[in-house]
């Protein structure tokens, strides 16, 4: 059979270079041949108005649409991962939450297959490796150090599917732990962290890249005892995770960030949960229960009051949308719902579904993957594509 091939014209595209007005994008066989200045628009080639930015990367991310990446059915987490796709997030991490050993090797043996068929980019250990001072909506009771017989049992059950674990890294055998999962390839995230700016260092010392939503269940900033977040946001080392859906951060916090970091270290992510594009009501974050209500997750405490935010009901598409809102620049919105994650995660489209340098996503360039979203001037989706098909709308 030939190469399939195909043409859009374009009014804005977002790439690495910087905005293009009037572009001709050319597909092969879901990859981008060339994108290329027209002048007269090409007879019979699809025109697509407002903006062209890379297809969203979402790097955490727990379910949606009912379903939960934390499971041994295949078929749900791959229901839960069509739900995003057609939100914007044409590459995602299979993110899971806190439980026993036993239960989470158990969902690796199911997400392990999916990472291998392209389905998902890798899969994220967020706990149990986390502080009972900020576990958040993680169950204390199952919360450990990260002890090298753990750590390397989680590393051997995900047959190099494991792409990030978060890790607080105050906890005993800490350090070691981040330098083992560095030289596996997995990147050591810090959160869910009481540490200070000193031990926040000395992770990023022993290989720390990145950091799990950023100010959510750390130490807060304080003008005299600053904690790890100053340390964490002028170190170009690390990538830091921002939730943006004015919930989990104020504006203004997101803004101060942002100018601290820059776009090309910060990552947009949803954090999202089963509970993402539900109506209102009663859910579960791995033993725990949830209450979503105006679309706010917050854990039900035993009396029933309500307790820690749970992850969030957001998806890319609304994260992108509100950065834009909030006066963000659709450039900076891309690129840091596509292009940060994508480089620092090294994602492609490998093996494994990443380290393929002749593959890579989150960019909109020769040779990368025909991963595209469209949104307009206000940052709203309005169609997604993946690997050159259009995906149904949401």
């Amino acid at each position: 059979m030939g190469e399939e091939q195909q043409q859009l014209l374009c009014r804005r595209v977002v790439t690495p270079d910087g905005v293009l007005e009037d572009v001709l994008l050319t597909f092969t066989d879901g990859r981008i041949e060339t994108v290329g200045a027209v002048g007269a628009a090409p007879v019979g080639v699809e025109t697509v108005s407002g903006w062209v930015v890379p297809g969203f990367v979402d790097t955490h991310v727990h379910g949606g649409g009912g379903a939960d990446y934390a499971t041994t059915d295949p078929d749900e987490a791959l229901r839960a991962r069509d739900f995003h796709r057609r939100h914007g997030t044409t590459t995602s991490f299979a993110s899971l939450v806190t439980a026993d050993l036993d239960t989470i090797v158990a969902q690796l043996a199911t997400l392990v297959p999916l990472v291998y068929a392209g389905d998902f980019a890798g899969i994220h250990l967020e706990g149990p490796f986390l502080s009972a001072a900020k576990c958040g909506a993680h169950d204390p009771n199952l919360l450990r150090d990260p002890d090298p017989a753990s750590v390397d049992r989680l590393l051997e059950a995900g047959q190099g599917a494991i792409s990030m674990i978060t890790i607080a890294p105050e906890l005993p055998g800490a350090l070691a732990a981040i330098e083992r999962m560095t030289a596996a390839g997995v990147t050591a995230a810090i959160g869910h962290t009481d540490c200070d700016a000193t031990m926040a260092g000395a992770a990023l010392d022993a290989g720390a890249t990145a950091v799990t939503h950023l100010f959510n269940a750390m130490r807060p900033i304080h003008h005299r005892k600053p904690g790890p977040i100053p340390r964490l946001l002028r170190d170009d080392r690390v990538m830091v995770e921002l939730i943006c859906d004015g919930h989990h951060l104020h504006r203004d916090v997101i803004a101060m960030a942002m100018a601290a970091a820059g776009p090309r270290r910060v990552a947009m992510v949803t954090d999202a949960m089963v509970a993402a594009g539900m109506s209102d009501g009663r859910f579960r974050l791995g033993r725990l229960e949830v209450l979503v209500a105006d679309g706010l997750a917050r854990l039900v405490k035993d009396d029933g009051s309500v307790g820690s935010i749970a992850g969030s009901t957001l998806t890319m598409a609304d994260a992108f949308a509100w950065v834009v809102r909030n006066g963000v620049p659709v450039a900076d919105a891309a690129t840091m719902a596509a292009t940060t994650p994508a480089r620092r995660h090294e994602l492609g489209a490998g093996p494994y579904g990443h380290n393929a340098a002749d593959d890579t996503v989150g960019e909109i360039r020769s040779g990368a993957r025909a991963d595209l979203c469209v949104v307009d001037d206000q940052g709203v989706l309005q169609r997604v594509m993946q690997r050159g098909r259009w995906v149904q709308k949401a």
